[in-house]
């Protein structure tokens, strides 16, 4: 066993929800919410305070972050698309509000309605009152290595958003595989040219399973030195923004993968199973991942004669 360690944060209630077409009870949220606070994940992504409008599933953001059952030891984030957005963060007493800009002008304005320097410009309010609040606030960059209209995206853009990002003084920045356009060396060349020009940043990679590179793209992120991964329960997710973006890495497979290479995570992969294995009851059609269809390594013995078999 190694001494590494990482950093998982669980982001099944917002990217995983606002996947969801049909209707997610509040009580419902609150109760998988709840489940996910007690698995020992360090963060948890709760919502988006987005319009009503744009995203009707997390309509109910404000009242899922008041019946919810908090801990001391799980930070709650929660994206946030713009000062109304933020001012709602701030009342519902979320821990830290998560910006996002787009790689590409065209995902952009689908997602915004504006090109990505257009929609940076709208950030310097919010930081401005997110300090006043004392809320902290990290970046993103979604369709980071590829967007479905533009194609793969150059490394001197990724560069110059995040030149942006620190003139605000945000350093610590998620990288998006939004519809799972990666490849390792994709992720091996993009984060050593971005870790060696922001040494001072804490760069995380939010993955998606779209083409099945997820976990290939996760080694080869953590082989160059990304000890900070987002994952969703189930593999519930996909922007409804960006065409084919399906799933995000599953959480369970993420962590049994990493536990399996003697990388410690410190999150329950029996809990968190468990949670995927009631979305999967709640939402079969959206629920999917590996260690749901073929169970953990160490469900596997093997007899005296040397044939492998599942424990009963």
């Amino acid at each position: 066993m190694s001494n590494a360690e990482v950093t998982i944060t669980e982001v099944c209630p917002r990217d995983g929800f606002q996947s969801v077409s049909e209707w997610i009870p509040t009580e419902e949220k609150v109760r998988i919410i709840s489940r996910l606070i007690g698995c020992g994940y360090k963060q948890i992504e709760v919502t988006s305070f987005v319009h009503p409008k744009a995203i009707p599933q997390l309509k109910d953001a404000d009242e899922v972050l008041k019946q919810i059952k908090r801990s001391e030891h799980v930070k709650l984030r929660a994206l946030v698309p713009n000062t109304r957005g933020l001012e709602r963060a701030i009342a519902a007493g979320v821990d830290k509000a998560k910006l996002m800009l787009s790689a590409s002008d065209s995902h952009s304005i689908s997602n915004a309605n504006c090109k990505t320097e257009e929609a940076f410009q709208k950030f310097e309010p919010l930081i401005d009152l997110a300090g006043k609040s004392g809320m902290k606030v990290s970046g993103s960059i979604s369709v980071a290595f590829g967007c479905p209209y533009e194609g793969e995206i150059p490394v001197e853009r990724l560069v110059m958003i995040c030149e942006r990002y620190r003139s605000l003084g945000i350093e610590e920045i998620s990288l998006a595989d939004t519809t799972g356009m990666a490849n390792p060396l994709r992720i091996k060349n993009n984060v050593r040219e971005l870790r060696q020009r922001f040494p001072e940043f804490t760069f995380s990679l939010h993955l998606h399973n779209t083409r099945g590179m997820a976990f290939a793209n996760a080694v080869a992120g953590w082989e160059e030195g990304i000890v900070h991964f987002d994952s969703s329960a189930g593999g519930l997710g996909g922007c409804p923004y960006a065409p084919g973006a399906s799933g995000n890495i599953a959480s369970e497979d993420l962590i049994h993968g990493f536990r399996e290479m003697g990388i410690y995570t410190g999150v329950s992969l029996n809990s968190v199973l468990e949670v995927a294995k009631d979305l999967q009851q709640s939402l079969p059609q959206y629920v999917d991942s590996f260690l749901l269809k073929a169970g953990k390594c160490s469900d596997l013995s093997v007899s005296p004669k040397g044939q492998q078999k599942i424990k009963s």
